[in-house]
Formats: C-alpha cells, sequence, structure tokens
C-alpha cells in the first residue's frame, strides 16, 4: 500500500540509505553503553540495583532499545528500507517507506492523548525541590525486607528510620508513593492516587523526569530514537542520583553517597534536582510536540466516521 495524498502533502525529508543505515549504527551503538553490560549480567546471574530498574521497572526490553526508528517525516530509500513495513505504521512512498502516523493503532492514539495531557499540565507547574529523595527511604522505612536486601543501609536500620522521622516526606509522585512502606505512607505530606497524577505531576520529581524515557517508548514507533536515546541517557543519570541519595551503601559499585541526611547533602541533591529538571525541558517539549501530531493523525477510518457523523449532525 503506497501512503495517502495526505501524508505526502506534507513536507517530508528523504535519506538515502547509507544515511539511515548509518544513523541505525550510530543509535546502536550509543545504547550499547548500557544493553550490553545489562545483558551480560543477566548471563551471569548478577543484580544491579542502580541499573537494573532500567529494563525490570521500565519495560522496554534491550533489543527495542536498539531498534532505530526514524519518526514521522521521513522517508527512507533503497531496498532495505522494505524491512519498516512488517512494522505498525510504516507504508511505502513513491520515494520509499515512510512512517505515517495516520496507519498507527488506535490506541498509541489514546496514548499519546495521555501523555500530552501529562506533560503540558507538568510544564506550567514550577519544579519543587525540597523533597531529597526521601521516597527512597521511605520504601525501607520499618520494614524487615527492603527492595534490595543484598545492599547494606548506610546508616543501619535504625538510623535510616531516624532521618525519615526527622525530615518532612513530601513525595508527589504515585508510582514512587506506591513503594512506601505501610508505616511510611502516613508520614507522606499527600497521598497521590494514579488518578492525580496528572494533578500533581511537577517538573522537579526526579521520578517524573525519568519517565520522560517511559513516554517517549509508549508513543512506539512515532518517537525518533534519536529522542528516545536522550530520554533513556538523562534516566540513567537521574537514577544514579536517585540511589547515591538512598540510604542503600553502594560504594562498592563506585557511587558516591549524597548524604541527605546532612543539610549540605540536602543542598547537593536539591542543586542536581534542579539541574535535572533544566535538561528535562527540552525534551518535554519535544516529546509534547510528538504527541500532538500523534493525536492530530487521523485515519481514513475515523476519518469517515467522523465525516458520518458530521452529516449526522447537519
Amino acid at each position: 500500500m503506497v501512503a495517502g495524498p495526505g501524508l505526502a502533502r506534507r513536507s517530508l525529508r528523504h535519506l538515502d540509505e547509507p544515511e539511515w543505515r548509518s544513523r541505525a549504527a550510530a543509535h546502536r551503538c550509543r545504547v550499547a553503553r548500557w544493553t550490553v553490560p545489562h545483558r551480560e549480567r543477566r548471563r551471569r546471574g548478577e543484580a544491579h540495583p542502580v541499573l537494573d530498574f532500567l529494563f525490570t521497572y521500565y519495560s522496554l526490553r534491550p533489543a527495542q532499545l536498539e531498534r532505530w526508528h526514524p519518526g514521522p517525516g521521513i522517508v527512507l530509500r533503497g531496498p532495505s528500507a522494505a524491512d519498516f513495513l512488517g512494522q505498525a505504521g510504516y507504508r511505502r512512498h513513491a520515494d520509499g517507506v515512510t512512517l505515517d502516523l495516520a496507519a498507527l493503532p488506535d490506541r498509541l492514539r489514546s496514548t499519546a492523548d495521555f501523555v500530552g495531557a501529562l506533560l503540558a499540565a507538568t510544564v506550567e507547574r514550577a519544579p519543587q525541590l525540597g523533597c531529597f529523595g526521601l521516597h527512597e527511604w521511605a520504601m525501607v522505612y520499618r520494614t524487615e525486607t527492603p527492595r534490595h536486601a543484598a545492599v547494606p543501609l548506610r546508616l543501619g536500620a535504625e538510623g535510616t528510620d531516624a532521618v525519615v522521622e526527622s525530615l518532612s516526606v513530601r513525595c508527589t509522585h504515585f508510582d514512587a508513593f506506591r513503594f512506601f512502606t505501610p508505616a511510611a505512607r502516613p508520614r507522606n505530606a499527600v497521598s497521590p492516587r494514579r488518578e492525580d497524577q496528572i494533578h500533581l505531576e511537577q517538573p522537579g520529581c526526579l521520578h517524573a523526569t525519568m519517565d520522560l524515557y517511559k513516554w517517549a517508548y509508549k508513543l512506539g514507533p512515532a518517537c525518533p530514537s534519536e529522542l528516545l536515546a536522550d530520554c533513556f541517557e538523562l534516566a540513567v543519570a537521574v537514577r544514579e542520583l536517585d540511589m547515591r541519595a538512598s540510604p542503600y551503601d553502594l560504594a562498592d559499585l563506585g557511587f558516591a553517597p549524597v548524604r541527605i541526611e546532612t543539610p549540605a547533602g540536602r543542598a547537593e541533591y536539591a542543586r542536581a534536582q534542579a539541574g535535572f529538571a533544566e535538561r528535562a525541558a527540552p525534551l518535554r517539549a519535544r516529546l509534547l510536540a510528538l504527541c500532538r501530531q500523534v493525536s492530530d493523525a487521523v485515519s481514513p477510518q475515523r476519518s469517515g466516521e467522523r465525516f458520518r457523523a458530521d452529516r449526522r449532525d447537519s
């Protein structure tokens, strides 16, 4: 099937096969810094308390992260471009193969609607920088079964509990709050629910910043792999701060602690948090623009349904 006239009217950029193959290879090389060691650890049965999170909590498999997608507005030329035709949304074009947003599954447009609304609400809020990463401490508060049981606590169980009790816990992110221990939940300033996410998400939150990676891959083949990799690299850096500021002793893995139990450590954390919020802002803007592109794309079937509805209303 050749992409329809609606797509042809748009301004498209053409990539010859050597160029797009080079971009695909560069993307694989870029993310291999993390995917290759992760595979090697899995073969050895070795856990990594910091980096495994990027492949376990986040559901994109290493092979999927390594797969390159051009995103919308690109025509791939050359014989090998036909290899993309087996994937959702790709269509033949007069000059090669392109991603047709209107041909993507309706579920992806629904995802784009939600993610776009979430990102648009987030960008309107000022970053909150006073949480100091206490969500990780709240996940081990007064429990005998911490999430990373094989990793020692820097201050021991009693010292860790004392830090939680001496500071204000202010986590606004549901997907962090839901891992709090039962004893820690009443100590939080708010009780986030899934349905509150759009109303509570704010750009200073480390988890909201890491989740840009999740929103990028949830947009599927519509998200250019260069943007996906940008979000992944930021998520890696944020995860490292997240765990350096945690109660765990990760010095043997090369992660120096950010001692948020001290005023100097809290100041260090807030500075890093502000830096990540600044780095995240252009990525959030790019994802928001992409969400709007996907949401606005109307498949021929939906267009026909809309036409028939208009006729009934007239």
